[in-house]
């Protein structure tokens, strides 16, 4: 399957899960769409040697300074635990803040998502 078709797949799935009133799998799909999304933008800056699963990547996009700080606070957000929603920046809008990482990373993937 082309990436652009999981990275579809996971979103609806997000969606849906998030529709069924599933908050945790709405946000775990989100972030699996988003680390298919770095997977697939990694192979294009091969200088960039992330590791990792899209946890990791979550955590490597809000470091990295070069990205615009927008994308670095979804990606925080998106990365914040359930368990410390009240104490940290925490997102009420996974899939809003999965698009716009994905959107950054790979228009041309998003654009067919």
């Amino acid at each position: 399957m082309q990436p652009a078709a999981l990275i579809k797949q996971e979103l609806v799935a997000a969606e849906a899960a998030w529709n069924e009133g599933n908050e945790g799998k709405a946000r775990v799909c989100a972030r699996r769409a988003v680390g298919l999304s770095t997977k697939e933008w990694l192979e294009h800056h091969p200088v960039r040697r992330w590791r990792g699963d899209a946890m990791e990547h979550l955590r490597q996009i809000q470091q990295d300074a070069s990205f615009p700080l927008s994308i670095r606070q979804a990606a925080q957000r998106l990365s914040t635990t359930v368990n410390r929603q009240q104490t940290a920046p925490f997102t009420t809008d996974p899939i809003g803040d999965a698009k716009l990482i994905i959107a950054h990373l790979a228009p041309t993937l998003q654009s067919e998502c």
